[in-house]
């Protein structure tokens, strides 16, 4: 078995350490990868630190990954050496499930997670903390040439987490959009909207980060901590694209939708969220969820993304940096993801 070293957790209260360990042995439909950068999710905290009541140590985070193709099966078709590929949330699925769905697998059982999760074959699923991964060919990404890949790497969680909803709620010319939060995801979101077409508004704590939201696309930018903002916006968005997780005023933030707009949730709320039924049937109003992408979807993302020019803001940091830039997620003390360079192993 092919060995990998990494950074690991090996339980919830430890800092993560130095970690070597086997990668599975590539199949002849299996692409062996060189990873060169991964991003930093606020996700690999949770599952670190088992804040989600779901993590099996020792753990390997990451799913942010970019990295070089080194090997690949002999039964592989889309990928050769040299090859700059992405791997995103997920490795694998069953393949044999009546609900499978290229389309919308990413909803569906089955699915193999990255990291912290057992693999097909009974085993455990280590992340992209590491310096080489072994993932089957159809869950591999190809990432378009023009695009740096250590700002490359976040595209294959934040990208495609803001990409799904804004596609599928069809942002575009003529629909006014508003990004909750001005953070790792939603900097993506003011990108990828603005792309689209679509009239971006960003609703933020405070008018700090007016000129990056700017910068980024963003046609307004207003501060939810003046309550003037919602008076003057009320029943102006077609779409909210709700990032933060921190407890807000919901109902104000709903009657900020158009009839007929709707709220989507992708950050993830500790707590229940507390909505009054009046903010809803008065205009017709929705709130729904979305979480991440397919591969077939992310795959359309990224290539998207190359066409436009997009990808994440980001601070590189080195391996050995990485529990001091947990501190700093969890502060919101970066602008706007930190990628691992993996040189740095």
């Amino acid at each position: 078995m092919p060995h990998a070293g990494g950074y690991a957790a090996t339980d919830a209260t430890q800092p993560l350490t130095p970690f070597t360990f086997e990668r599975r042995p590539p199949n002849e439909d299996d692409v062996v990868i060189s990873i060169q950068y991964c991003g930093v999710c606020h996700s690999d905290i949770h599952q670190a630190r088992n804040e989600w009541q779901i993590s099996v140590y020792p753990m390997v985070p990451g799913h942010e990954i970019a990295g070089i193709v080194t090997e690949v099966g002999s039964r592989v078709t889309k990928f050769k050496l040299g090859d700059r590929v992405g791997v995103g949330c997920f490795i694998n699925s069953c393949v044999h499930c009546e609900t499978r769905d290229v389309d919308l697998e990413q909803y569906l059982p089955g699915n193999v997670q990255t990291y912290n999760d057992v693999d097909v074959d009974g085993s455990r699923t280590q992340g992209g903390y590491s310096s080489s991964i072994v993932v089957k060919e159809g869950y591999v990404l190809h990432i378009p040439d023009n695009l740096p890949l250590n700002a490359a790497a976040p595209l294959l969680c934040a990208g495609i987490t803001l990409y799904s909803p804004l596609h599928h709620w069809q942002a575009g010319p003529g629909k006014k959009v508003a990004i909750l939060g001005m953070g790792g995801l939603g900097h993506m979101g003011v990108k990828i909207a603005h792309a689209m077409g679509a009239e971006v508004t960003v609703l933020s704590q405070s008018l700090s980060k007016k000129s990056d939201g700017e910068r980024f696309g963003a046609d307004h930018y207003y501060a939810t901590n003046n309550p003037q903002t919602f008076e003057k916006l009320a029943g102006y968005f077609d779409l909210i694209i709700c990032t933060i997780s921190s407890q807000i005023d919901w109902d104000a933030h709903i009657k900020l939708l158009k009839v007929d707009g709707t709220m989507v949730l992708v950050g993830l709320p500790e707590n229940p969220i507390p909505i009054g039924a009046f903010s809803l049937v008065t205009g017709r109003r929705s709130i729904s969820g979305s979480a991440i992408g397919s591969i077939k979807e992310t795959q359309e993302m990224l290539d998207f993304c190359g066409k436009h020019g997009i990808v994440a803001d980001i601070e590189v940091i080195a391996m050995a940096d990485i529990n001091s830039a947990f501190e700093r997620v969890i502060k919101s003390d970066v602008r706007y993801r930190f990628v691992i360079d993996m040189a740095t192993l």
